[in-house]
């Protein structure tokens, strides 16, 4: 697992794309509020 791993945050960034390990967006934002409503 590294640079060259298609499905680590590592291997994503350096290839520059976005996946479950990567989120992006809008997909970022509500995986937080998610989160935080768990919390409550």
């Amino acid at each position: 697992m590294g640079r060259g791993d298609f499905k680590s945050k590592k291997g994503k960034i350096r290839r520059g794309s976005y996946g479950n390990s990567r989120p992006t967006g809008a997909k970022l934002r509500a995986a937080k509020k998610k989160k935080a409503a768990a919390g409550n």
